[in-house]
């Protein structure tokens, strides 16, 4: 009946309106209701002025008696509604509605997050774990909850298109991207006077774009609630300043937000102690400020920082609860040396006699002396790299600032030589470097050398067959491709990588071949990378790339191999460039990993010795890559003044490379860190919260949201019932779905062979075997919505909401139930700073099952409903004895109005029982945990829904 006044509609129940059935959601208020239609998705969530349109409050009506299903009925539609909820009653408020299904390892920091009223979070865990989706995990959480109202990510520029992709497409959170080429179009549509930040819920921002002044102070005034720190180690400060100024700005920066005490602040990074301790304590200081200066060296510091901070290896969650995440099986890493041609070697002698001359000319200002040195440093660089970036470092000038002193030029120089260059956010690195000073290039006598040099550069770089190191790669590229392996091919310098995607162009013509370097913006990389995918069209491609996609990118899907064309001088560099490959996601048993060096250039000889096969020597024997320790930039520094200030002979200093004091002095301080780092992972990985917790948490959300094994069986019957031919594999199935009926077919749009698999990674192009995946998502609601329509009959209709099974297996009449049940959740939440409840929607699918008729029942036991709907029909039964009998049970049903609204109850007290539980979990069960579920509260929607009816009688007979 209409309603001539404003009736009340509490949530979670049911109206008519627009010639449907609507579900009240939460965010109703007396003027307009929010409507989700019944058995509808979130796309289709509409307002509804109340004033205007006209709402009368339904009840869901129960089957008819003429809409008789098989045996199977019963359990496609409860796993299509079960699948298909995307507000589930389980424990975490985020999971159903998200498009990712995380591995139980990575519900560890969410329980963790779960601990603290205000979130403070390191999230450490090693390269190619998935942080990303870890940290998008507690946001999406505390989001959902109300305990976070809006969301920032403070990220390198390279990254941020990938945040935004992630946030999107798994999480379902849409954010604006703040960069220099953006933020002049959201101030527009933000508006006079309204902030940016104001304006978005959610953003992602470039932290060295927001870290200037201009910027910052809008930014901290504005900042959301809920902050997440990407690559969070280039925030990390020590309190000297060596650091350089773009990382004391990004520090300041972070330590503003991080002084908000109600401020949530998640950090991400896989090198959280780059080996200065006074970084890491700054850094694990934003979390809690008693961790810069408690003794991490016993229990109780240890304690305390382990409340924060997940920090764990790959060994650690490889198996985890029972269940493998595939990752790679090996890292086969292989070093592969060249000789330079004779004019090559002649050229290389030149430049290294021009630049010990110049190093050693004393004249000049102390500041110019530096800036001579670190120009000369790049020179030999660029000289190791190619002849392309010689001869762009030939013609580059080093300049200096007014005012700037010897220890600034060497901080600057350290950073661009030594591959730290953490002060740009990794934009500019690839910069073909200055080769001399203003005043080198205008002396008459130096200036003609630098000529003459830059001369000879640029005919070796017209002449590949002179360069035997591209030569070899070439070599090393055809048989990574002939072996199955595309790699990617990682050069120091933007000039390098287009010198050597030309050459391998002219001699690999059925390749395909792509460049990728800093002078692209972020989004159009991604574009690049996904072109070259499609153009090679599963044939043989080559990614040449500079090290701008060395962090944080994801290119496991389509590139097995890395080829390191230039040695990095920083090793973390090398563990970065494989970490694009080596990660959770690579079909491939086996990546490889190739070093290409100069056994006679004089100057990779000594880094590959210094440091890269160290750092590799110590990721083999301890499972885990450790940062170089801080003094390596000074003992190399030195090594190489040995060739150039003293003319010692490089093959020499390379045999001798062990005994030099400065050598083993880092290879003590560099194994004694690494012994550290062992046991702080172990540590940290995470005992503050135990396993046995979080599987109960992940069997909570299990029972509400189905299994691995309900998908898959649910996908698979759904697809043959609509008509589809599925032939089954060991990894899951492939699908035919020319024959299907036409609402199925639509789903797959151009796919006539739908491949499904059981488990991530997926081959592309093939579906996974989860509720979150979209094609699955669309076959539940396809078999919920066509269950609804009793016009719909035969492949068009998979699922009828009643039936009838005569089976041996049962000995008198038993009827199951379908049920959804609508809940009331009170969730405590902090808005706005105060205390107030966060209230919620959420549904549950159960089947319920008695003995007998309605008024003469008796209820079944969960095991026994089980082996019910497990049975198998034995008998064919007339089709108007199957009638007659729906039809009595059908009309005894109201009989059974108030046990369902006991087992309404019932669910409710679970939902709030699995809420708490996770909550004591991470709190533990203490007053100062159980003070922090002050205020949940759960409540049934009654009258619950009864969507299907089945069933079961004697085979016999007997009733």
């Amino acid at each position: 009946m209409t309603s001539t006044t404003k009736e009340t509609f509490a949530v979670g129940s049911l109206v008519r309106a627009r010639g449907r059935e609507w579900v009240v959601l939460p965010e109703s208020n007396d003027a307009m209701l929010v409507l989700r239609p019944l058995g509808g998705t979130d796309e289709e969530i509409a307002g509804v002025l109340r004033d205007i349109e006209e709402i009368e409050a339904a009840t869901f009506g129960l089957p008819s008696p003429d809409d008789l299903g098989d045996d199977r009925s019963s359990r496609l539609l409860r796993d299509a509604l079960r699948i298909g909820f995307r507000s589930s009653g389980g424990p975490f408020r985020s999971l159903a509605g998200l498009n990712v299904t995380p591995r139980p390892y990575q519900l560890v920091p969410l329980l963790l997050a779960l601990r603290q009223d205000v979130v403070r979070l390191l999230v450490a865990d090693d390269v190619g774990i998935g942080k990303t989706v870890e940290a998008g995990l507690v946001a999406a959480e505390l989001l959902a909850q109300g305990s976070a109202r809006k969301l920032a990510v403070l990220c390198p520029p390279s990254l941020a298109e990938q945040w935004r992709r992630e946030l999107d497409e798994k999480f379902g959170i849409q954010a604006a991207l703040v960069l220099p080429g953006t933020i002049r179009r959201l101030e527009a549509e933000a508006g006079y006077g309204r902030s940016v930040f104001e304006h978005f819920d959610a953003t992602i921002v470039s932290t060295d774009f927001i870290k200037n002044s201009s910027r910052r102070d809008n930014f901290l005034q504005h900042a959301p609630d809920l902050v997440i720190v990407d690559e969070a180690h280039g925030v990390a400060a020590d309190d000297s300043g060596r650091g350089g100024a773009g990382r004391t700005q990004r520090f300041q920066l972070v330590s503003a937000l991080a002084d908000d005490a109600e401020r949530h602040l998640i950090l991400v990074t896989a090198t959280p102690h780059s080996g200065n301790d006074g970084a890491f304590r700054n850094l694990i200081g934003l979390l809690n400020p008693e961790l810069k200066t408690v003794p991490l060296e016993n229990e109780a510091g240890r304690r305390l920082l382990a409340e924060h901070m997940v920090q764990r290896r790959r060994a650690d969650i490889r198996r985890y609860l029972e269940e493998d995440t595939k990752f790679p099986s090996d890292r086969k890493t292989s070093e592969q040396p060249f000789k330079l041609s004779s004019e090559h070697r002649e050229f290389f002698d030149d430049v290294i006699a021009y630049v010990r001359g110049r190093v050693q000319d004393k004249s000049g200002t102390k500041l110019e002396q530096r800036i001579r040195w670190w120009s000369a440093l790049s020179l030999l660089r660029s000289m190791a790299s190619s002849p392309a970036a010689a001869s762009a470092t030939l013609s580059t000038r080093a300049a200096h600032n007014e005012g700037e002193s010897p220890t600034t030029a060497d901080s600057r120089g350290i950073a661009a030589v030594m591959d730290q260059m953490e002060d740009d956010g990794g934009e500019g690195i690839d910069i073909a470097p200055a080769g001399s000073t203003e005043a080198d290039a205008s002396a008459p006598s130096t200036g003609r050398q630098l000529q003459a040099l830059a001369r000879r550069a640029k005919e070796l770089h017209e002449d590949p067959s002179l360069d035997a190191k591209v030569q070899a790669l070439a070599k090393h590229v055809k048989a990574l491709l002939k072996d199955g392996f595309h790699p990617i091919v990682f050069c120091r310098y933007i000039p390098t990588a287009q010198y050597v995607a030309d050459y391998l162009r002219q001699n690999l013509k059925k390749v395909s071949i792509e460049v990728v370097t800093g002078e692209l913006p972020a989004e159009e990389r991604a574009a690049r990378i996904e072109g070259l995918a499609e153009q090679a069209d599963g044939g043989q491609k080559v990614l040449v790339a500079t090290d701008c996609l060395s962090e944080g990118v994801n290119l496991q899907d389509n590139f097995q191999a890395v080829v390191h064309y230039d040695l990095a001088w920083n090793p973390t560099r090398h563990e970065q460039r494989e970490g694009r490959v080596d990660r959770f996601g690579q079909t491939a048993e086996t990546v490889r990993a190739l070093l290409m060096y100069g056994e006679d250039n004089g100057i990779d000889g000594i880094v590959l010795d210094i440091l890269l096969r160290k750092h590799e020597r110590i990721r083999k024997d301890l499972g885990i890559s450790v940062p170089v320790p801080p003094q390596s930039d000074q003992v190399l520094a030195a090594l190489l003044e040995g060739v150039l200030m003293r003319g010692q002979d490089s093959d020499q200093l390379e045999f001798d490379l062990g005994l030099t004091p400065e050598a083993v002095k880092l290879d003590d301080e560099w194994r004694s860190s690494a012994e550290s780092e062992k046991s702080s992972r172990t540590r940290f990985a995470q005992g503050a919260v135990h396993p046995d917790r979080v599987q109960a948490a992940l069997d909570a959300a299990r029972n509400s949201l189905g299994t691995a094994e309900d998908v898959s069986r649910f996908v698979r019957q759904a697809l043959e019932e609509t008509g589809a031919h599925v032939q089954v594999a060991s990894d899951g199935f492939t699908a035919n779905i020319n024959a299907a009926a036409p609402g199925i077919r639509d789903i797959f749009v151009s796919e006539n062979d739908a491949r499904f698999v059981l488990d991530h990674p997926a081959p592309p192009g093939a579906h996974v075997l989860t509720r979150t995946d979209p094609v699955v998502a669309r076959i539940a609601q396809y078999v919920l919505n066509t269950a609804l329509d009793e016009e719909l009959k035969g492949k068009d209709r998979p699922a009828a909401r009643c039936g009838y099974v005569a089976t041996s297996e049962v000995d008198s009449v038993t009827v199951a139930l379908l049920v959804r049940f609508r809940t009331k959740l009170l969730l405590p939440a902090r808005i706005n700073r105060e205390n107030h409840a966060q209230q919620d929607l959420a549904e549950e699918a159960r089947i319920v099952a008695f003995r007998g008729v309605p008024g003469q029942h008796q209820w079944l036991t969960d095991e026994e409903v089980d082996r019910l709907i497990a049975s198998k029909p034995s008998a064919n039964v007339g089709e108007q004895t199957t009638r007659n009998m729906a039809a009595a049970i059908l009309r005894g049903v109201p009989l059974l109005a108030s046990d369902l609204t006991e087992k309404a109850s019932a669910v409710a007290e679970q939902i709030q029982r699995d809420h708490t539980e996770v909550r004591l979990a991470a709190r533990g069960d203490s007053s100062a945990g159980r003070l922090g579920i002050r205020g949940l509260a759960v409540e049934p929607n009654l009258p619950a829904d009864i969507l299907g009816v089945y069933i079961y009688a004697p085979a016999g007979g007997q009733q």
